[in-house]
C-alpha cells in the first residue's frame, strides 16, 4: 500500500535534512517542501502560533516504522508530526515508481 505522510518541521534548513535522510536511506520516493506554513497548535496547555514547513512524503506502509525512526532521529521536536494517510488510488508508473524508489 501506497502512504503519503505529513511532517512539520520548525524551518526550511530542517526540512531540507530530514527529506535528504529520507531519500538516500530510500525510504521515501519524494519529499515536497511547503515553506512557511502557518501552524496553530494546543502545546503544554497553550494555544501557539509557528510558521513551519511541511513535508509530503510519497513511501508505502511497510518503510513507516523506517520513516518515523529516522524522522525522530533527524528532528529538532520532541513531539513531531509524523501522519500518514493511505494513497487509494494513483498512476499507475507513478506508484511503480514509489515502489522501485524504496527497494
Amino acid at each position: 500500500m501506497h502512504i503519503i505522510i505529513f511532517v512539520t518541521a520548525g524551518n526550511k534548513r530542517e526540512a531540507q535534512k530530514v527529506a535528504s535522510g529520507l531519500i538516500r536511506r530510500k525510504l521515501a520516493a519524494c519529499v515536497n517542501i511547503v515553506d512557511k506554513v502557518d501552524s496553530i497548535f494546543s502545546w503544554k496547555g497553550k494555544v501557539q502560533k509557528s510558521k513551519e514547513s511541511l513535508l509530503i512524503i510519497k513511501s508505502t506502509r511497510l518503510r513507516f516504522p523506517q520513516i518515523a525512526k529516522a524522522v525522530k532521529s533527524l528532528h529538532s521536536y520532541d513531539v513531531p508530526e509524523i501522519i500518514a494517510i493511505p494513497v487509494i488510488a494513483g498512476y499507475k508508473p507513478y506508484l511503480r515508481w514509489i515502489d522501485e524508489s524504496v527497494r
